[in-house]
């Protein structure tokens, strides 16, 4: 039943600061009427569309569908942040509810005739329309979502297809929700302080907090990360509790999500298959900037000889730190202890001794904001008038270099067992010029609570995530486009992880390090040994972070090159045959995703697309190549990348943003220099 428009703060735009949503008014009960009322408004909108007697033009057809549908932008936005970042039973329950119904809702737009006889009208006669460049590229958007939607399907297709997404809508919910509550359910649960040797004071002083706030008294729990290989197998000396701790990794939602594997993946391919395509890899790679499936099939096999060559040199070196331990045969929650054992014995470095240099809030300050100002000129004011969605998300206001507002920025940085697992950047309110917004972007990560007033330190590669994902939130918040369907981060897929990986670079930089790396107790910086063993050790362990890598993204290629009508019988017998078949079935090294818990691809939005990581790296490593050496200051070329790429989201085309920076098309060799399979 849909409420009053004073009952409701989601039926009005929110009055608070560049529009952030009125956290402190939303309850559980409010997002279902908005979701109806949502749905119901934009229906209502796209058949005033259709019921126009003028002629279809690019204002009353085009840009009517970009107005349309506010209500359900406003609401969609927020109930996606909560659900994974704060999710609840009620949550989760209307997720299940209103994915298929959301499918549905689409499929009514797309699939309507007279709107899509509207749009490909414009769309034939394009070129006299007098159209300004990003104007055309959004009609031209429109008539190949239109297409890929399947609007030139019969009507007895069409009815399929709405089937299909009815279906990939509720089982991507299901997996996403039984890998929640698997992750959950396997967290390991130790009984004394001694099981967790090898870890840091305050590391075993979190997993005792972790241990009272999940009901576990006087135990010790370490709550799973989403992949596989978990941070602690790096420190923890006893081996039966290592293999435990992989062990509860690997094996989650075998038994639930194995056959919702196997289902989305057929679905997705009769889906294809109704659309024209070979396999639901070629549907989607066809609207990415790689093109084809020979682009992206011929990249990763080039990559995967080199990448296990080079784990089989590091597994021969590790083997030889194990055989001294007394350990017969490398396995793989064998493999970071000891690859931790040998980076000590070879650069001098104890990864642990690194913790008290990086400091939470020391490098969020002075590291990212800071990297951030020196690049682009930007300043950062903490809000704590404003109101997060939860206590641990921090609003702050981000200005630009004249003083003016930017936008906000939300960071919710700490782990809980209400959050999905992993780190990602959400939109809370999309920029756009056409309709008055300025960006509103949330950064979620999953670093371990301390125990009462105890700091919050980082590990290194803790700290590179909050620069990566701070990269997708400056891509939001640099977003200046006139239409909200280019906005930020709505570029193609395999282009999308760019831009964060391009700011991990500032992590390094000399003076970006100098100005966070300090010890949180004394303030001493980081010693200049430890900086300069820290980049000879850089690239110690790529073999494995690539085999691993690469495993997890042909596995995702195999699941979704099936054809339709082809028939799997065993989700776990399926993955096995792709790693064999691909040259990656290497015992010690599982994918950083096995096929159960991998959301990625079964309930998030990179099926087919997790190749994008390593795609996007080949632009990421020749870009910071161009930043060092292009012979303009951190400031001009930080310009020269904000105004030629990270402003322009979906208005331009992904590639020619590229060559609007660099002044060329990308090569591959830094990044092989990088990763050491040169």
């Amino acid at each position: 039943m849909v409420g009053k428009m004073s009952d409701n703060p989601f039926f009005a735009p929110s009055t608070l600061v560049h529009e952030l949503p009125p956290f402190a008014e939303i309850r559980e009960e409010h997002y279902l009427p908005a979701f109806e009322r949502g749905m119901a408004d934009q229906l209502a909108e796209i058949a005033a569309i259709t019921a126009d007697p003028q002629a279809p033009t690019f204002d009353n057809t085009v840009v009517a569908l970009e107005r349309s549908g506010a209500l359900l932008r406003r609401v969609q936005l927020v109930f996606d942040n909560q659900n994974s970042s704060d999710t609840t039973p009620a949550v989760q329950e209307l997720d299940a509810e209103l994915s298929p119904r959301l499918a549905a809702h689409a499929d009514a737009i797309h699939l309507d005739p007279e709107l899509y006889a509207r749009v490909r009208a414009l769309y034939e006669a394009r070129d006299s329309l007098g159209l300004d460049a990003q104007a055309l590229r959004l009609l031209e958007r429109y008539h190949t979502r239109f297409v890929r939607a399947g609007a030139r399907l019969s009507a007895a297709d069409q009815q399929r297809l709405r089937e299909i997404n009815a279906q990939l809508a509720s089982d991507a919910t299901a997996f996403r929700q039984n890998v929640l509550a698997d992750t959950r359910a396997r967290a390991l649960v130790l009984d004394s302080p001694e099981e967790l040797d090898g870890l840091s004071p305050d590391a075993i002083a979190a997993a005792a907090e972790n241990g009272r706030v999940l009901g576990h008294d006087d135990k010790y729990v370490l709550s799973l990360k989403n992949f596989s290989n978990q941070s602690q197998l790096a420190q923890l000396t006893d081996r039966a509790v290592r293999a435990r701790l992989l062990e509860a990794s690997l094996g989650r939602a075998v038994a639930t999500n194995g056959p919702l594997a196997i289902r989305l993946a057929a679905l997705r391919a009769e889906r294809a298959a109704l659309l024209g395509y070979p396999s639901h890899a070629a549907y989607v790679v066809a609207d990415e900037t790689a093109g084809s499936v020979e682009a992206v099939s011929a990249m990763l096999a080039r990559l995967v000889p080199a990448a296990v060559e080079n784990a089989g040199r590091e597994a021969a070196e590790l083997a030889e730190a194990a055989a001294a331990d007394g350990v017969g045969e490398l396995a793989a929650h064998d493999w970071a202890y000891y690859s931790e054992r040998v980076r000590q014995a070879s650069y001098d470095l104890d990864a642990s001794v690194l913790r008290p240099y990086f400091e939470l809030e020391r490098v969020l300050h002075d590291g990212v904001f800071f990297a951030a100002g020196l690049a682009y000129g930007l300043t950062f004011t903490e809000r704590p008038d404003l109101t997060g969605y939860h206590p641990d998300a921090r609003v702050f206001e981000v200005f630009e270099a004249d003083g003016s507002s930017l936008g906000l920025f939300l960071g919710d940085f700490h782990a809980r067992d209400s959050k999905g697992g992993g780190a990602w950047m959400n939109e809370l309110v999309q920029q756009s010029e056409l309709l008055g917004k300025r960006p509103v972007v949330v950064n979620n990560l999953n670093i371990a609570s301390p125990a009462p007033g105890e700091p919050v330190l980082l590990t290194w590669d803790e700290v590179r995530t909050l620069f990566h994902e701070f990269g997708h939130a400056l891509h939001g918040l640099f977003s200046d486009v006139r239409y909200p369907l280019f906005s930020g981060t709505e570029v193609p897929r395999d282009f999308v992880e760019f831009p964060s990986q391009v700011n991990e670079m500032w992590m390094v930089r000399p003076e970006v390090l100098a100005n966070y790396a300090k010890h949180h107790l004394t303030g001493e910086p980081l010693p200049a040994e430890l900086v300069a063993r820290m980049g000879a050790a850089e690239n110690f362990g790529q073999g494995f972070r690539t085999v691993e890598y690469l495993a997890a993204a042909l596995l995702d290629w195999a699941w979704h090159s099936v054809p339709a009508g082809q028939e799997i019988a065993d989700a776990q017998e399926f993955e096995a045959a792709a790693l064999a078949e691909a040259g990656l079935a290497v015992p010690a090294i599982p994918p950083r995703y096995r096929t159960t818990y991998f959301s990625h691809i079964f309930s998030n939005d990179y099926s087919a697309g997790y190749y994008a990581y390593i795609w996007s790296e080949v632009l990421d490593a020749d870009t910071v190549e161009w930043f060092g050496s292009n012979g303009r200051t951190v400031r001009e070329s930080g310009e020269t990348f904000r105004a030629g790429l990270l402003s322009r989201g979906g208005s331009v085309d992904a590639l020619e943003c590229f060559r609007a920076v660099v002044g060329r098309d990308p090569e591959i060799e830094p990044l092989l220099a990088r990763r050491g399979l040169l």
